[in-house]
C-alpha cells in the first residue's frame, strides 16, 4: 500500500509538470503537494493526462499487456523469439503460466494503478466549479475506472474492489457491475453539462467521451448477460465517431514499437487468426488485407498492419463493428434469431469505406443455418476477425463456450490467470490460483 501511495503522488506530481510544460501560467507545479494537485482543475487535468498514459504507453501498459496476454491464450498470436521469456510463458499457458509472469503482473498492478488514480479524480471533481471541465474529469475518471476493473475481469476470476490494506476480493461480475456504475453515473454528467474546451484544450482530443461512456456500457453489460442494456447502449454509440490512444514519436504505440516492427517478439498467427476450419476467415474477407501486411508471403512469416504498424498509430477504445456485433449477440441469446442475422449483417456487408477506420468485410449477407447455435459461432467468428488483436479474445472464447484447456480441439491454453506473486506477498486475502 505505500509503494502504491507513493507511485500515485509520483504520477500525480509528474502529470501536472507534464501539463505545466504546455502552459505557462503555473506557480512552480514542481512543488506542488498531493493535496494541491487534487484540489486544483489543473491538478486533476494533469492526473487525467497521466492516467491515459499509463494506460496506453510502454510495454508495461494495459495496451500492451491485454493483446499480448489474450491473443497468445487464445492462439491468435505466434512468438516470434522464445528468448522473450514472458510471452513464451503465455504462448504455452497451463502450469507453465505462474505468478512471477511479468506480462500478468503488469496487466495487474498497471490496471490497478489506474484505478486508484482514477477514483482520485472521481472523487475531487466535485470540487471543481466548471461544470464542463468537471464533465471532463469524471467522464475520464470513469472511463479508466471501468476499463480497469472491466479489462481485470476478463482475465481474473476475483479482484479487489478497493485500495486498501489485506483489500477482500470480489468476484468479477462485481467488478462489472462496479464498472457500469461508474459509467452510469458519468453519462448522466456529461449528459447534463457537456465536457468544456477548457478541459479539452489541456488533454489529449482523441478520446469521444459520451460515446466511450457508451460503447464501455455496451460492452460490459453484455460480458454479464444483460442482453436489452446491451442492445441499449450500443444503439446510442456515433458509429461515426473514433476513439482512440493516440501516440506520436515519443509516446509510441507498444505494440507496433515492441514488437511488430522489431518482429522480435510476436505477430499474428496466419490468416486463420487460430480460429478452427469452419470460422476461420473467408479467403475474399476484406479485413485480411487491412490487418495483415501482406498475404502471401515468404515462409508464412504473417506480420500485423491496421494498428500497429507504425509508431505513432492510434488504437482504438473500441470499434464500430463491436456495436453491431454486441446487438448480435444479445439478439441471438435473446432468441431473436433473424433480428440477429441482420445485426450480423451489417457487419458482413460493411464496405471498408463504410465504416469510421476502414474496418469492412466486404462479404455476402450470412447464408447459414437459422438456429442460435449456428448464428452465435458466426458472431463469435466475426468478432475475432473484426476486433483481431483488441484483447477481448480470452474473454470471448470463455463466453461462447468455445473448447476449454486440455479438451478435445482446445482454443485457449488458460481460462483464467494465476494472481501475480506481488499481490500474494502483500494480501493475505488473495485467493488460491484457479487450475488453469
Amino acid at each position: 500500500m505505500m509503494i502504491s501511495r507513493y507511485k500515485t503522488l509520483s504520477s500525480l506530481l509528474m502529470a501536472l509538470m507534464l501539463l505545466a510544460s504546455c502552459e505557462t501560467d503555473f506557480t512552480n507545479p514542481g512543488a506542488a503537494t498531493e493535496d494541491q494537485v487534487l484540489n486544483s482543475p489543473d491538478g486533476l487535468i494533469g492526473l487525467a493526462v497521466g492516467i491515459q498514459k499509463r494506460w496506453s504507453v510502454g510495454r508495461q501498459s494495459p495496451v500492451y499487456t491485454t493483446v499480448t496476454a489474450a491473443g497468445f491464450t487464445t492462439f491468435e498470436l505466434r512468438l516470434i523469439n522464445p528468448g522473450n521469456s514472458e510471452e513464451n510463458a503465455l504462448s504455452i499457458g497451463k502450469d507453465e503460466l505462474i505468478g512471477t509472469n511479468g506480462v500478468v503482473s503488469n496487466l495487474w498492478e498497471e490496471a490497478l494503478l489506474v484505478r486508484n488514480e482514477s477514483d482520485q479524480i472521481l472523487m475531487n471533481a466535485e470540487k471543481i466549479p466548471d461544470a464542463g471541465v468537471r464533465s471532463g474529469l469524471i467522464a475520464t475518471g470513469a472511463i479508466f475506472k471501468a476499463l480497469a476493473n472491466g479489462t481485470l475481469a476478463q482475465f481474473f476470476e476475483q479482484l479487489p474492489l478497493a485500495n486498501a490494506e489485506n483489500a477482500v476480493f470480489s468476484s468479477r461480475e462485481a467488478a462489472l457491475e462496479d464498472a457500469i456504475a461508474a459509467l452510469e453515473a458519468a453519462r448522466s454528467t456529461v449528459n447534463a453539462a457537456p465536457v468544456s474546451a477548457a478541459f479539452l484544450d489541456k488533454t489529449p482530443a482523441s478520446i469521444d467521451a459520451i460515446n466511450t461512456i457508451n460503447a464501455l456500457l455496451a460492452r460490459y453489460h453484455n460480458m454479464l448477460g444483460n442482453h436489452d442494456a446491451a442492445i441499449e447502449a450500443a444503439n446510442r454509440v456515433d458509429l461515426s465517431s473514433m476513439s482512440t490512444f493516440a501516440y506520436d514519436a515519443v509516446n509510441t504505440n507498444p505494440i507496433a514499437f515492441v514488437s511488430i516492427l522489431t518482429n522480435n517478439v510476436y505477430q499474428p498467427v496466419d490468416l486463420t487468426l487460430g480460429l478452427p476450419d469452419g470460422l476461420a476467415p473467408d479467403a475474399g474477407d476484406q479485413r485480411l488485407p487491412f490487418y495483415f501486411q501482406n498475404l502471401t508471403p515468404d515462409n508464412n512469416d504473417f506480420r500485423a498492419a491496421a494498428f500497429w504498424d507504425a509508431p505513432d498509430k492510434a488504437i482504438p477504445v473500441y470499434l464500430p463493428g463491436e456495436m453491431a456485433l454486441i446487438r448480435a449477440e444479445a439478439l441471438a441469446r435473446k432468441g431473436m434469431v433473424g433480428e440477429a442475422i441482420d445485426a450480423l449483417n451489417e457487419v458482413l456487408t460493411k464496405q471498408p469505406t463504410e465504416d469510421a477506420f476502414g474496418v469492412g468485410a466486404g462479404l455476402d449477407a450470412y447464408t447459414g443455418a437459422e438456429t442460435q447455435e449456428a448464428v452465435l459461432d458466426a458472431i463469435y467468428a466475426n468478432r475475432c476477425i473484426e476486433l483481431m488483436m483488441s484483447g477481448l479474445r480470452l474473454e470471448d472464447s470463455r463466453r461462447f463456450g468455445r473448447p476449454a484447456p486440455n479438451t478435445d480441439n482446445e482454443e485457449r491454453n488458460r481460462n483464467f490467470y494465476p494472481y501475480p506473486d506481488s499481490e500474494r506477498a502483500n494480501n493475505t486475502n488473495t485467493p488460491e490460483d484457479p487450475e488453469i
